[in-house]
């Protein structure tokens, strides 16, 4: 169930800003779409959307844009026009395989229209994001421990693929670590090489990218190696392009990269507990994000329930813990940051909401509001410009 948050009135001037953005916009010029994906085993029936006001941090409803089986990620282009959303699932069409949906988006209404429904060629797809042109569409499959790269057409629709990787190995957790297990897959700042984090390997991988084809080519190194049965799981990269800062889903930890750019090269830094020394139970990590300047880091914790807040030394890249606050719900799977960097959208998963909390601009520090949104079983949050 959906609760709705009261209305407001809606500018003319906006910004198409997505998750993880690197840009910053004036919160009294800006509205925002705010698009939820979720998983729908256990109520929620698809993709879900609001309507935000970056000056009050009041949102409106507009309820179910798209039903879809369990939409885990979502990925809006530069065009704004489409939206893409990974479907969680192990059977697609009789194979063993998740899908890619591909909606077209109306920015009036907030609407999704399904535009083309395809196999993400492995099971269980984690992520899904586009290259820095928005030529190319990144997939990163759980299950199956592969990733693929498709063509994106001029009407949004996918062609076949471009690039399929599917990575071999294991590592020390018997459970959870048997088989390769990419999480997520992302295009580097200036578009040259493309990172997969993959939990099963204990690996950040690397490969060269050739924004013409969409070809991959492994890099040399291939990958940096993170410690035993550390779980990698998703990464931020700061805005200057010098470091990457890796959360580590198993360990609760944060890894930081110095990061060349002309090789692709990542070296290893420091590595930082997430959790408060004296946690007792059990705990795994979900999101990361940098802020648009580079300053602040967050992190998510899964059992202790929280947002870990760090301050980035600039020369350095190192991370100071500066606070954790709760997140007011249970298991925040995902976080990101609103186009104007004023608030912070934590999606608690197991318990069907979403907190809203304001930023401190010249700390990072985060305050909870009274702005939460119900929505069943959230999983992600996107942004998109309203008309």
């Amino acid at each position: 169930m959906i609760r709705r948050i009261p209305k407001f009135k809606l500018t003319k001037l906006v910004v198409f800003v997505v998750v993880l953005s690197a840009t910053l916009v004036s919160a009294a010029d800006y509205k925002s779409l705010v698009y939820v994906g979720t998983y729908t085993d256990k109520g929620s029936k698809g993709i879900y959307a609001y309507r935000f006001d970056p000056v009050s941090g009041e949102s409106d409803v507009i309820g179910l844009v798209a039903e879809t089986p369990n939409p885990s990620f979502l990925a809006v282009d530069p065009s704004h026009k489409y939206l893409y959303a990974v479907n969680e699932i192990d059977n697609f069409n009789g194979s063993r395989s998740g899908a890619v949906s591909v909606f077209a988006v109306d920015r009036t209404s907030g609407r999704l229209t399904l535009v083309q429904q395809v196999s993400s060629l492995g099971a269980d797809p984690a992520h899904v994001s586009l290259d820095k042109t928005g030529k190319y569409l990144l997939v990163a499959n759980y299950t199956s421990g592969n990733i693929a790269v498709f063509p994106i057409e001029k009407d949004g629709r996918l062609g076949p693929r471009s690039a399929f990787v599917q990575h071999a190995g294991s590592s020390v957790n018997k459970e959870r670590q048997a088989g390769p297990h990419a999480h997520e897959i992302q295009s580097s700042n200036d578009n040259q090489f493309v990172l997969t984090a993959d939990l099963g390997l204990d690996e950040l991988l690397v490969y060269r990218f050739n924004p013409t084809t969409g070809s991959l080519t492994p890099n040399d190194p291939a990958f940096a190696k993170i410690s035993a049965g550390s779980g990698p799981r998703h990464f931020s990269t700061s805005p200057s392009g010098k470091f990457v800062y890796l959360v580590n889903e198993m360990a609760s930890t944060v890894t930081v990269f110095s990061y060349t750019a002309s090789s692709g090269k990542l070296q290893e830094q420091q590595t930082i507990s997430t959790l408060p020394a004296d946690f007792k139970g059990e705990n795994t990590t979900a999101e990361i994000s940098v802020d648009a300047q580079g300053k602040f880091l967050y992190a998510s914790n899964r059992g202790d329930d929280s947002i870990a807040v760090f301050g980035i030394d600039p020369s350095s890249g190192k991370l100071s813990f500066m606070e954790r606050v709760p997140t007011g719900g249970k298991t925040p799977r995902h976080f990101t940051l609103d186009p104007t960097g004023k608030w912070l959208f934590a999606a608690n998963q197991d318990s069907n909401s979403i907190t809203i909390f304001s930023v401190d601009p010249n700390n990072g520090r985060l305050t909870a509001t009274s702005h939460v949104l119900q929505v069943a079983t959230p999983v992600c949050v996107a942004f998109a410009p309203a008309n």
